[in-house]
């Protein structure tokens, strides 16, 4: 049976009536359920909706706090430091950026660290946030053991991201460059030993050291850094900054989600929030970046008909195109759903009934 698309409006709906089911207020439950979907319309299904029963089983344990009262602190005149007392980490950056955005609004930078959150999605989410309130930012964040320090064969570093965004021009893309220092994210892996299909040779090591096709045996072994020392060497940034600098876990020390239920996570963050025109006015700002999309387009492309993109437009494009005709939700994310809400008790809709 073919399964047709599901709408955003859909499934934002129902991801955040989860959420609020599971003692989530109902304004945090809508900003999880936007941050979710979002992923799954960018293409980044890794962490989309199919994460929902994990983050309700957390909550459920008291691994995860639904109601958790996230504090800020004061460091400097432009740096925060954010308790997220194990809340959803999806609030916990949401509330971060916002911090680093409202300091950066008055100083031109502004700074956010976090400890005590978890696991908070996509970091093109809170990039997003910066972007359409004006700002430039980063996004760093540490996470649960998965990839080896350079010349090492047991799980150290996570596969944090590295990421990046600016707004564009009056006519040119925004730059919304979100990577994980890994060559795939973890979460792709994992989806592919649930789905029990094979991955490229090159993407992890089993626990032995040896190259494997075995998703699973992947999933338990280590991914391999991004090209080779440089992904390593990245990764341990995101340590100092967004683990040893937050006061959060670090060092191999931040909980796995999906296997370490004896303990809260305490991922670490920090967000940075830049105002582009401290150099020159926005319209000389837009200006340049206008240019520089014009140029960087104008380069000759590898392939005849090619089409230069800077880092966001595929995932824009594909956006888009689903927001227009759907998400393609696939069978055991649907599943996952369908379980999470019986077991809430939360009415399932049609278009989830036919999984």
């Amino acid at each position: 049976m073919t399964l047709a698309p599901v709408a955003a409006d859909d499934a934002r709906n129902f991801v955040a009536a989860l959420f609020a089911k599971a003692g989530v207020p109902a304004a945090d439950a809508a900003t999880v359920a936007r941050c979710l979907v979002e992923a799954d319309l960018r293409g980044v299904v890794s962490h989309g909706v199919g994460r929902v029963p994990i983050y309700l089983h957390r909550i459920a344990i008291g691994l995860v706090d639904p109601v958790a009262p996230i504090a800020v602190e004061e460091l400097a005149p432009a740096v925060a430091r954010i308790d997220g007392a194990n809340a959803l980490g999806f609030l916990v950056g949401s509330r971060a950026m916002a911090e680093a955005i409202e300091r950066a609004g008055r100083f031109g930078i502004g700074m956010a660290l976090a400890h005590r959150s978890t696991h908070f999605g996509m970091a093109a989410s809170y990039l997003r946030q910066a972007i359409e309130a004006g700002f430039a930012a980063f996004v760093f964040t540490n996470a649960s053991p998965a990839m080896p320090v350079w010349g090492g064969r047991v799980p150290f570093l996570g596969t944090s991201p590295f990421a990046f965004g600016a707004p564009g021009g009056e006519h040119g893309p925004p730059v919304l460059l979100d990577m994980a220092t890994s060559i795939v994210a973890r979460g792709k892996i994992r989806r592919a030993a649930a789905a029990g299909q094979p991955i490229p040779p090159d993407w992890a090591l089993d626990k032995d050291g040896q190259p494997t096709t075995d998703a699973a045996a992947a999933y338990e072994g280590i991914i391999l850094p991004l090209g080779g020392p440089k992904g390593s060497g990245l990764s341990l940034m995101m340590e100092v900054l967004a683990g040893v600098m937050s006061g959060s876990a670090f060092g191999g020390e931040v909980g796995n989600q999906y296997s370490d239920e004896d303990r809260p996570q305490n991922v670490g963050h920090m967000f940075i929030a830049l105002k582009p025109e401290l150099a020159m006015d926005r319209a000389a700002y837009a200006a340049r970046m206008d240019a520089l999309a014009q140029r960087a387009k104008a380069c000759p492309p590898v392939k005849e008909g090619g089409e230069i993109l800077f880092p966001g437009e595929p995932e824009a494009k594909l956006e888009a195109q689903r927001l227009r005709d759907g998400i393609p939700l696939a069978k055991e994310d649907r599943e996952g759903l369908v379980e999470a809400a019986r077991t809430l008790g939360v009415p399932v809709p049609a278009w989830l009934a036919e999984t």
